[in-house]
């Protein structure tokens, strides 16, 4: 009897791994990237540009632009393709100028195969620069979008202008998920000083999400962004309220798999040797339910630090090989890796 039991269950596991075998699944590549600065050699008067022009500071000439391109295009179509063979399904890109650069990036042929769409509005940010959001016209149908401003003050009171946030709600390949862009304020002046305009960035983003979810509470949303704090700073973990354990978020809870990451020593940038991760990708807890895999659901994470995109020598090994440094360009990529996650579902 003892004997018969064991092949029973040997025969159930095995027709159950079987069964496994014969499902197909679809995957699709949800990245972010800032570009570091993909400024066009044109001045614009209402633009702090002046440094990234053929007579400025940076001697910003035509050849060097379209090296420039050429290498984010490259990079944009390496991610996660050793997994789907394809460039990203969606991507949220951060430091560009304008439309432009964007059409001039999906032009490039290591991009143009691929038909990516533009969703991008122009922000007042006194940078000059904004984020935008590239996708594939034959997977992803935008329904709506908007660019939500962030307003801030300086200490003086005067207006400290800054990146808007992009939503973009639509169709990837037959389901909606909205999806939200986003570049925080920086640290400069301090990590403490500056924490309460990131607080008020994040706040911003929850009245994002919150507005989604009342409408529809089962709303599948995807926010990323390079947030200018770690995935344990008080604008994810007080404002925000992300969870880092899967079976820790629940209902309408925000799950963000970049914490355990961090907690790993991993990081999408360097500064005064120490990893931050700031370029992160969060998402609403029921693309976690694994028993239903006919929709979308969250697979894994990563960050894009292949070797290429490293700096192999001098004062900065090891750190992300960017594109200027010392007001001299370097043939490099950003100061940023790119971040991304894949969805699966079972194939129809």
């Amino acid at each position: 009897m003892k004997f018969q039991r064991i092949l029973i269950l040997v025969l159930v596991i095995f027709s159950v791994a079987v069964n496994a075998q014969e499902k197909s699944y679809k995957v699709r590549t949800i990245a972010f990237y800032n570009v570091e600065n993909l400024f066009d050699t044109i001045n614009n008067p209402n633009k702090y540009d002046d440094d990234r022009t053929p007579t400025g500071k940076d001697h910003w000439t035509s050849a060097i632009y379209k090296d420039k391109i050429k290498n984010m295009a490259r990079v944009i179509a390496d991610i996660g393709a050793d997994v789907t063979g394809s460039a990203p399904d969606i991507l949220g890109v951060a430091e560009i100028e304008n439309e432009a650069v964007l059409v001039d990036l999906i032009s490039d042929p290591q991009l143009k195969p691929f038909n990516y769409g533009i969703v991008h509005f122009e922000s007042p940010d006194e940078r000059g620069i904004d984020v935008a959001l590239l996708y594939k016209k034959n997977i992803f149908t935008p329904l709506s979008f908007d660019n939500i401003p962030l307003h801030l003050k300086d200490d003086d009171g005067s207006n400290d202008y800054t990146r808007d946030q992009l939503l973009v709600t639509g169709i990837l390949d037959d389901e909606q998920i909205s999806f939200i862009v986003n570049h925080w304020p920086s640290r400069s002046g301090g990590e403490a000083a500056s924490r309460p305009k990131r607080e008020a960035a994040a706040a911003l983003n929850k009245t994002i999400i919150d507005s989604l979810q009342k409408i529809n509470a089962d709303a599948k949303i995807i926010s990323m962004g390079d947030l200018n704090d770690d995935p344990t700073n008080s604008s994810m973990k007080t404002v925000l309220k992300t969870k880092a354990k899967p079976h820790k978020a629940k209902g309408l809870d925000l799950y963000n798999p970049m914490e355990e990451m961090l907690k790993k020593g991993l990081g999408s940038l360097a500064y005064r040797d120490g990893w931050n991760l700031f370029d992160q990708i969060f998402f609403t807890a029921n693309l976690l339910n694994k028993e239903d895999m006919t929709s979308y659901r969250y697979w894994q994470a990563h960050i894009y630090n292949k070797r290429y995109l490293i700096q192999k020598d001098g004062r900065y090994k090891g750190y992300p090989f960017r594109s200027y440094s010392n007001g001299n360009y370097t043939g490099g990529y950003s100061d940023h890796f790119p971040v991304y996650i894949y969805l699966i579902k079972e194939a129809k």
